[in-house]
C-alpha cells in the first residue's frame, strides 16, 4: 500500500540517535553510526521522530511501504517490558522528540550580547543544550561562533562568568572528572564540521581540570584549522590566575 511515512538522509544523519529515542514504536535503530528505519510497519507516520533531528536528516514521504501493524507494535513493547523486569533494567520511556533536556534552541543574539539596562544580572547564555555530554557535533548556532568551553565549576568559582566570558559567545560547559569521558572526539567533530571563529577555554586550576583543556587542545590540532584560542584559569577564590 502507498502510505505517508518517514524518510531518513543517511549522508546528513549524524548518528545522535534521538529520533531512536523520540520513535515511540521502536521503529528506528542506530546502525554503524547512522539511524535507519529498520522496521517500516512499526512507522506510524506521525513523525515524533522529526522535531528532535539536529541535521534536519528526517522528512516525510509517500511511498509503497507496509501498513502500520499496531498490534505488532504492542507486542514488541510487552516483550521488551518482561526482558526489562527479568533483567532488573530500568526501562525509560521515549519522550516525544527525544529527550526534551536535548531539544535544541538559540536564544535571540541580541538579547544574549546587549549591555545590562538595569541591576538585574542578564543570562547570556545564548543557546541550548550548554553541558558538553549533550550538545550535537552540528547545529545553526555553531556557524559563525566565537566558542566558550568552560569547566563546570567556573560559572560557581567566577561570579561575573555571565558578562567576562559568556557573553556574545556559544557557551559548552563539561567536567571530564564527573563525566568520566574524553571530550576530544567530539570537540573535533564541532570544530571540524562548523564555521567556528575562535575558542576560549575557561578552567578551574585544579589539576582534573587539564583534561578539558588537553581535550580541546587535542581537538583543535585534530580538526585541521588554525583557529584563535586562549586558555583562562580561575582560581579556587574566584579570581583569575595571572
Amino acid at each position: 500500500m502507498k502510505r505517508r511515512i518517514i524518510h531518513i538522509d543517511e549522508d546528513r544523519c549524524n548518528g545522535c540517535g534521538l529520533c531512536a529515542s523520540a520513535c515511540h514504536e521502536g521503529a528506528i535503530e542506530v546502525i554503524d553510526g547512522k539511524a535507519r528505519l529498520v522496521r517500516e510497519h512499526f512507522c506510524d507516520g506521525l513523525g515524533d521522530c522529526l522535531p528532535g533531528c539536529p541535521t534536519g536528516a528526517i522528512s516525510f514521504e509517500e511511498r509503497e511501504a507496509p501498513a502500520y501493524d499496531a498490534h505488532a507494535v504492542q507486542a514488541a513493547k510487552e516483550r521488551a517490558n518482561m526482558k526489562s523486569e527479568t533483567t532488573n533494567e530500568t526501562t525509560q520511556v521515549p519522550q516525544a522528540a527525544g529527550c526534551p533536556g536535548q531539544r535544541m534552541m538559540q536564544f535571540t543574539t541580541e538579547a544574549a550580547a546587549a549591555p545590562v539596562r538595569d541591576a538585574r544580572a542578564a543570562s547570556r547564555l545564548g543557546q541550548w543544550p550548554c553541558q558538553l555530554k549533550l550538545m550535537p557535533t552540528q547545529a545553526p548556532f555553531f556557524n559563525g561562533a566565537k566558542l566558550l568551553i568552560a569547566a563546570d565549576c567556573t560559572a560557581y568559582a567566577y561570579a561575573n562568568l555571565h558578562e567576562d566570558f559568556m557573553r556574545g559567545k556559544i557557551t559548552l560547559i563539561g567536567c571530564p572528572k564527573l563525566d568520566a569521558v574524553d571530550y576530544s572526539e567530539k570537540l573535533t567533530a564541532i570544530l571540524r564540521d562548523n564555521d567556528v571563529k575562535s575558542v576560549t577555554i575557561v578552567r578551574m586550576e585544579v589539576p582534573c581540570c587539564g583534561g578539558l583543556q588537553r581535550a580541546v587542545e587535542t581537538a583543535l590540532r585534530a580538526s585541521g584549522k588554525f583557529l584563535p584560542w586562549q586558555v583562562v584559569t580561575i582560581t579556587r577564590d574566584g579570581n583569575i590566575l595571572d
